[in-house]
């Protein structure tokens, strides 16, 4: 009997292994640090890996929904109802042309509903529960939050197993980062307590200059074992990509940003299976 009470265990905890998603939040309070670019282009290398990947775009602005080619004018449903209890997030989720990768699209009128949102009942959790209907037809759920330590924010942090943080190896790189740690303490502590850090991502770096250099070395001073081995180069093909809507491997495979999304991709497969 003890033995059968241990193989029911370890069969449940399979299921569980299986079938859950990995719910990967990509934060950075500051703006134009490369958070959109990491959302769009790692969740589309780890398809190209044979992983059922989920966008969240749960940024006001948008740029993950029409990273993946997805026509906001078009849409019949979005975050902004999911968020309100309006639909079910398995309503509104979009299949891209890229197998494997779908997205959960978002309006620019997100940021109206969470002022609506404040008032409302379980107002922090409102995404955890929304992804927990889904959460086992995906291997990986990569959710977009907005440049600030917002509600939306908040709620991304309780829904998250992990959090992704880019960096850019420039000037002020770790402004704001303080506060950030400060409010990912508070999350653990009262609402989340399994939120782990999964790496912290050097954006924009480029070795022919001194200051990409010296940043990257306070960055490692900093977050030390948690900066990933790679790091994102400054590449005008990655700059592009999203202005005709697609991820930089598919704009541009051979180049040097599809190349570092690409080894992203494996290096955090790799330290997701240590775990």
């Amino acid at each position: 009997m003890r033995g059968l009470y241990k193989f029911l265990g370890e069969m449940s905890k399979m299921w569980y292994d299986i079938n859950m998603a990995m719910v990967i939040c990509v934060t950075n309070q500051k703006g134009g640090v490369g958070k959109t670019t990491t959302t769009v282009n790692l969740a589309y290398y780890l398809a190209k890996l044979k992983k059922r990947v989920l966008i969240i775009d749960f940024d006001p602005q948008g740029n993950a929904t029409s990273g993946v080619g997805v026509d906001k004018a078009a849409l019949d449903g979005s975050m902004t109802g999911v968020l309100l209890g309006e639909n079910k997030l398995s309503e509104i989720i979009i299949e891209t042309k890229y197998t494997g990768l779908t997205v959960a699209p978002v309006l620019p009128d997100l940021a109206n509903a969470e002022v609506e949102l404040v008032k409302m009942e379980g107002k922090f959790t409102r995404l955890r529960n929304a992804i927990a209907e889904i959460s086992g037809s995906y291997d990986y759920i990569l959710v977009d939050l907005p440049p600030s330590l917002s509600l939306l924010t908040v709620n991304g942090m309780i829904a998250a197993d992990y959090l992704l943080l880019p960096v850019q190896t420039e000037f002020y790189a770790l402004e704001g980062v303080a506060q950030l740690l400060e409010s990912v303490k508070l999350v653990k502590k009262g609402m989340n307590p399994k939120l782990q850090f999964l790496g912290v991502l050097a954006t924009m770096y480029d070795k022919r200059t001194i200051l990409s250099e010296q940043v990257l070395t306070e960055i490692k001073k900093y977050f030390k074992d948690l900066v990933f081995k790679t790091t994102i180069p400054r590449n005008v093909r990655l700059a592009e990509a999203p202005s005709h809507g697609v991820p930089v491997g598919a704009y541009d495979k051979f180049s040097k940003g599809a190349k570092a999304y690409k080894m992203l991709a494996k290096e955090i497969i790799e330290r997701l299976e240590k775990k």
